[in-house]
């Protein structure tokens, strides 16, 4: 096993730049797409609160057990806003919008805190105005659309959005994508160093001679550079004749 891995190392060790220059690349590539070529997106939200504010006896209906009814709903109000009862009336009265149903489906988000009454809803727009007007919007037709689905009498809407809230763009986000392509081209990059050294069959090293073909290496020729062989020019003892280089008889 302790072979194998010092083998493994000293396959990726001889390739380290090949797996650097992918990982860079991609790291680099991502992130100019992120900043350059992908369109920011701005979030708005708004929190609503739904339950009864009386039973059909007219008691207030706030013990446990209606709380814990009411956050089971959640769900129920979760799925009521995505239908066309709610989208398409948002679509009606709000035609400056210049949205249709289908848009608000795929740019609406609706959440809830475990074991509350407190919805979230959320939209995503190029534009921070406009994501602030269609989620409150929203918020306000559900408001008035759902007394009469669910038969409830207290819906309130805890905070409308406001554009000059908004912090920034939520999407994208550059850090996490060019760190999730450093861990993808990362292993991208080991993998393909891996499958070539498997395609690879030649005979590299003596330890490759001694495994392939269980001969004894008897002697070895370096690689000789170009600046190797200046650095080994003739000295001043020497003597130039035509196109020879002979040393001085008298040393």
């Amino acid at each position: 096993m302790e072979i194998e891995l010092r083998q493994y190392l000293t396959i990726v060790q001889k390739k380290i730049g090949l797996i650097a220059s992918i990982v860079l690349l991609a790291s680099v590539v991502t992130g100019l797409v992120s900043y350059y070529l992908i369109a920011p997106l701005y979030e708005a939200s708004s929190k609503i609160i739904v339950n009864k504010s009386t039973d059909i006896q007219g008691r207030d209906n706030l013990d446990y057990d209606s709380i814990r009814t009411n956050a089971l709903l959640i769900k129920t109000y979760k799925e009521i806003i995505l239908t066309p009862a709610i989208l398409d009336n948002v679509v009606a009265k709000y035609p400056e919008l210049g949205v249709t149903s289908a848009d608000l489906m795929d740019m609406i988000l609706v959440s809830s805190t475990v074991d509350t009454q407190v919805m979230t809803i959320s939209i995503r727009s190029l534009s921070a105005e406009k994501a602030a007007k269609t989620v409150n919007a929203v918020s306000e037709v559900f408001k008035n659309t759902i007394p009469s689905i669910m038969k409830v009498d207290n819906v309130v809407i805890l905070n409308e959005a406001k554009p000059e809230n908004n912090q920034g763009p939520v999407s994208p986000n550059m850090i996490m994508n060019v760190a999730i392509a450093f861990v993808l081209s990362l292993m991208f990059a080991v993998g393909l160093v891996f499958l070539l050294d498997y395609l690879d069959d030649s005979i590299q090293s003596e330890v490759d001679i001694d495994q392939y073909l269980g001969l004894p290496t008897l002697a070895t020729i370096s690689r000789v550079k170009p600046e190797d062989m200046l650095s080994k020019a003739p000295s001043k003892s020497h003597r130039k004749v035509g196109d020879t280089v002979y040393a001085n008889a008298n040393q």
